[in-house]
């Protein structure tokens, strides 16, 4: 009797559309599209996220992405999905919906990364904007909220388009590659 991995369990398939691009938790099969985006992407990436651990394009620790994805997602504690381009399938980056929470606060946070190679195309757009929709017509939240280091001029930009309102300020928020630094902080309410 063979035991199936936690990410490897039948579930229902989730996959929201955009405009140009289609969102899907992500799945075995796509540690090489990703590894490659990421590694050619990693200059662009490297100073807006958190270290790089030594061996993080590995098949091993995208299984372990991929298993604690599958936790969170099991908790709904967070939705995690892949963007891809709809015209040929391309793998073009990430959105996660994360920090879900219920009860009272009914909110949620929103992280994402595009490959280099697709900036400034509108994928990154189209994505959070189906997260959005998601969030509120298909979880129920009440509430958004997203954060950017100061200098991220083209992530704050993408906030504000989304519908996003900057509401503060948090000196030393979070640590981004190697040192605490401080971010921008947004957020959205559901429309009425």
């Amino acid at each position: 009797m063979s035991v199936l991995l936690p990410f490897l369990k039948p579930r229902p398939r989730l996959r929201l559309e955009g405009r140009e691009v289609y969102l899907r938790p992500p799945r075995p099969g796509d540690h090489r599209a990703w590894a490659t985006l990421r590694a050619k992407s990693r200059p662009f990436l490297e100073p807006w996220e958190p270290t790089w651990p030594e061996h993080d394009l590995t098949r091993a620790a995208f299984r372990a992405r991929l298993s604690a994805y599958a936790r969170e997602l099991e908790l709904g504690e967070a939705y995690p999905f892949f963007i891809f381009r709809r015209a040929d399938d391309a793998l073009v980056g990430a959105v996660r919906l994360f920090h879900v929470r219920r009860g009272v606060a009914q909110t949620g946070s929103v992280g994402y990364w595009i490959g280099q190679p697709f900036t400034r195309q509108g994928h990154m757009r189209d994505a959070v904007e189906v997260v959005i929709r998601f969030a509120f017509k298909g979880l129920g939240l009440h509430r958004l909220e997203a954060a950017c280091m100061p200098e991220n001029q083209a992530s704050a930009a993408l906030l504000l388009k989304c519908g996003f309102l900057e509401e503060g300020y948090a000196p030393a928020y979070l640590k981004i590659n190697g040192g605490w630094r401080d971010h921008r902080l947004f957020g959205m309410v559901a429309p009425e």
